[in-house]
């Protein structure tokens, strides 16, 4: 199979200079016989992430000990350097076999070529039981599965929103966009907050679109026409979209929110510093433990087209060049038990990709502190765009909305992105086969 040349979002690095990060490192995807039978090389992300890291390692040691035809053997890589690797391993034809992609780049790593769709099939958990944020499929098949999701929420404390006369939302009343503004208004003034709000415009790379295209969602626009993906003209710049970006703007020029947020949100948030966050369930531990009780959970604010989050995180693929594709598909379906959907949760403190694995988990069953958490990601989460040119467009909306937020005309930043897209789009044939 020929690799598609296409640009990915977190490749920051030429595919040349990237190939020093994988010589020598992997004997690619041929499996190797021996006495402990074949052996099968995984690639991860999480070299840095030692409590992920340890549950993926717990599947190889279960797996490895459960039979003695395969072997699976792990190569963790820091996720900085992760995307830029398997884009070099690719151009060389040296993927491993087994390896993690972002949710939001399956389909491109499918066009490009780097992924064979899986058959899972009699595995103990069964996809459709799946949160369907953490399934990648492309051209209808199924090329990944995640153990688990984020979601995005507000946190605050509920004496803050009291002491303003700020109402707590929940599902049932979210907050409209009048209400959330004019409770940025009563914080602003109460001289308490330099900032009442907390967006993390300090982040970089895929933060932008996860965190801040929902937002433009559920005003009406999109980051692409959907019912084609071939243009985002006429709709990454829409009147809905330009209404998003004007609004986005105006929390930075009304002191709503920094332009460009401190290097560690969540801490400022704890410390007081502001009033509302906007985050990721990744905290909601921390935050509950600092603030019990008075810690608010809230849902996203309907800006007219319903509460919106992003959905899918890391899940797991096979490379099209592995030479024992039966192996490598035995493992997946060895990892697609109820406990280890269980431990990826309770080690990440994210949410369990089935339902089965949200009631071993106190927090996440009913009841739970953090169910609400759960019902964001079954009722508001909306996919990234599911096409190969994703990682372009992600990158082309982070920089329009960087510009919007430093002064510039939110119908020219987004036009202009628009207009980029589009041109990817045709030189790359709109991604067709």
């Amino acid at each position: 199979m020929l690799f598609r040349t296409r640009r990915l979002a977190a490749a920051s690095v030429a595919v040349t200079a990237a190939t020093a990060l994988v010589a020598g490192c992997t004997s690619g995807s041929a499996s190797t016989s021996g006495a402990s039978g074949d052996t099968l090389t995984l690639w991860t992300h999480n070299a840095g992430n030692s409590v992920e890291l340890d549950v993926v390692k717990k599947i190889i040691k279960d797996f490895n000990g459960s039979q003695d035809t395969y072997k699976v053997k792990l190569q963790a890589f820091p996720q900085s350097d992760y995307n830029n690797s398997v884009v070099a391993a690719a151009s060389a034809r040296k993927l491993p076999c087994l390896l993690d992609v972002d949710g939001p780049n399956v389909a491109n790593w499918a066009w490009g070529g780097y992924l064979d769709p899986i058959d899972v099939t009699g595995s103990e958990v069964p996809v459709l039981s799946q949160l369907p944020s953490t399934v990648g499929r492309y051209d209808d098949k199924l090329y990944a599965f995640g153990f688990y999701d984020v979601s995005l929420a507000f946190f605050a404390r509920k004496s803050v929103l009291e002491e303003h006369g700020i109402r707590v939302a929940t599902m049932d009343k979210p907050w409209t966009k009048d209400e959330f503004d004019t409770a940025l208004t009563k914080l602003k003034k109460s001289g308490t907050f330099e900032y009442p709000l907390e967006m993390g415009t300090g982040g970089t790379g895929e933060w932008w679109s996860y965190a801040y295209s929902p937002q433009l969602q559920s005003f009406g626009g999109d980051l692409i026409d959907r019912s084609d993906y071939r243009s985002a003209s006429g709709t990454l710049d829409s009147k809905a979209a330009v209404d998003w970006a004007t609004w986005f703007q105006s929390l930075v020029a009304k002191d709503y929110m920094a332009k460009k947020s401190g290097a560690d949100p969540n801490k400022d948030f704890l410390a007081g510093k502001s009033a509302i966050q906007w985050d990721g369930s990744w905290n909601a531990a921390k935050n509950a433990e600092k603030l019990g009780d008075d810690l608010a959970i809230i849902p996203p604010v309907d800006f007219e087209n319903g509460p919106k989050i992003g959905g899918a995180s890391w899940q797991w693929a096979m490379s099209s060049t592995c030479s024992n594709k039966a192996g490598a598909q035995e493992w997946l379906k060895f990892s697609r038990q109820t406990k280890y959907f269980a431990e990826y949760a309770k080690a990440t403190s994210t949410i369990p990709a089935t339902e089965a694995a949200a009631q071993q988990i106190a927090d996440y069953r009913p009841g739970g502190k953090f169910e609400v958490l759960v019902e964001f990601a079954r009722k508001y989460a909306m996919a990234r765009p599911a096409t190969p040119a994703y990682p372009y467009i992600s990158t082309e909306f982070e920089k329009a909305a960087k510009d919007v937020l430093a002064g510039a005309d939110p119908q020219q930043a987004l036009g202009q992105a628009a207009k980029d897209i589009d041109s990817n789009l045709k030189t790359n044939n709109y991604y067709s086969d």
